[in-house]
């Protein structure tokens, strides 16, 4: 079965429908990461509409040559085909050097970017801070007193902006009767099972507990600490996230199309991970962040919270965390991995293949957007890295 297959018909025969149920499968999400809107309520996230072109300088990187899945040598052009890739685009000097789509994927069609919705939250931090609405030392409970009894009740928004709560959640996507599929359940992701009770996001974020570790001490990934950022940005704006994404964010970064945003069913939208945008405004947000937070030719991200992400040094707790396999001597601030500390290589990610690399003295950025099966496949991830990194490595 390919993507083109998927839900055609009228109705579509069982085999080649895709519902909540199977939505975040393999091969169903070749078709469900494109098209996200027809499966769960969203919010608009509108764009300017007076969005500047990308310029084009195409160049062959096609067979760019690095270790591969099977430690093999291998080219961006296989890699492309063997990993569920739908779409990359790669921007040198903020023109696009390469684009390459599949999977019913075009350069205007929006894409779930699961956690790279994070680095979004975490670049809207900076223009909210400037602004004067937002204080990272603020505690959490001084925008939302609600949460005072659970975790959140003597952990500050710096907390949240650089994953270093003290939170008893694990994040497997795998587990079927873990903490994220109760997660999920309550964000309207999955459907509930008979008999079995849930609630909404808001009232499940108040019922999260200390795991008995101090808040700022160690890296620890769990998504409703985004979540809950999305809440205090609400509270500190008195605005639905998705307007103060368009208006703070997607609105001056100049973006060609509308985004969107998943909601659930008290309307509360999943700043950790229900994000949806086209690939070319994706690029255009990263070249943003590459040119120290300007686009257009305006400020848009405050150039001292980019200084303050590259520059922050926040490896110790990254150590401590349970990604410090994956990328070694890493750093993470402000929901940004800084993946290689010596080059200010930067990246957001997402479960499923979802990347933005950005590596500055190659004045490169590439989008990846996917439908691996997987959610979080390390070896995937790793070649990935070193794929990226050997197309920066031919223009430095």
């Amino acid at each position: 079965m390919i993507a083109n297959d998927l839900m055609t018909g009228f109705p579509p025969p069982p085999d080649k429908q895709v519902t909540l149920a199977n939505w975040r499968t393999s091969p169903f999400n070749s078709w469900s990461y494109r098209n996200v809107r027809r499966l769960l309520p969203t919010a608009n996230i509108a764009a300017s509409g007076h969005s500047v072109p990308l310029e084009y300088s195409l160049e062959d990187i096609g067979q760019t040559e690095f270790e591969g899945l099977n430690g093999e040598p291998t080219t961006l052009h296989r890699v492309l085909r063997a990993t569920n890739t739908d779409a990359l685009v790669v921007l040198r000097c903020g023109r696009i050097i390469s684009e390459w789509y599949a999977n019913g994927m075009s350069a205007t069609t929006p894409h779930i970017v699961f956690s790279v919705s994070k680095s979004i939250c975490g670049a809207l931090g900076g223009i909210l801070t400037d602004r004067g609405l937002l204080d990272p030392d603020d505690l959490v409970i001084d925008y939302i007193p609600e949460l005072e009894a659970s975790v959140y009740g003597d952990c500050t928004v710096r907390h949240l902006l650089d994953m270093v709560v003290g939170i008893q959640f694990t994040e497997d996507y795998d587990d079927p009767d873990g903490d994220v599929i109760r997660y999920r359940y309550a964000m309207g992701w999955d459907p509930v099972p008979p008999g079995r009770q849930t609630t909404d996001v808001r009232r499940f974020l108040a019922t999260m507990r200390p795991n008995g570790q101090p808040h700022g001490e160690t890296f620890h990934y769990v998504s409703t600490n985004t979540d809950v950022l999305g809440w205090v940005y609400e509270r500190a704006c008195d605005q639905p996230l998705s307007d103060i994404i368009s208006e703070y964010l997607w609105t001056p970064l100049g973006a060609e199309r509308d985004a969107y945003i998943t909601v659930d069913s008290r309307d509360a939208m999943r700043a950790a991970g229900g994000i949806c945008v086209t690939p070319r405004d994706l690029a255009r947000f990263g070249e943003m962040i590459r040119r120290r937070g300007v686009a257009n030719g305006q400020q848009v991200v405050p150039g001292w919270w980019i200084d303050d992400i590259n520059e922050t040094d926040t490896s110790t707790a990254w150590a401590r965390g349970e990604f410090a396999e994956l990328f070694p001597g890493a750093s993470y601030r402000s929901k940004w991995y800084q993946i290689d500390r010596t080059a200010g290589v930067l990246c957001a990610l997402g479960i499923h293949g979802q990347w933005i690399y950005i590596h500055p003295d190659a004045e490169m950025v590439a989008i990846r957007m996917a439908s691996e099966g997987i959610p979080l496949d390390p070896e995937t991830a790793k070649c990935w890295r070193r794929g990226f990194d050997a197309i920066a490595d031919q223009f430095i």
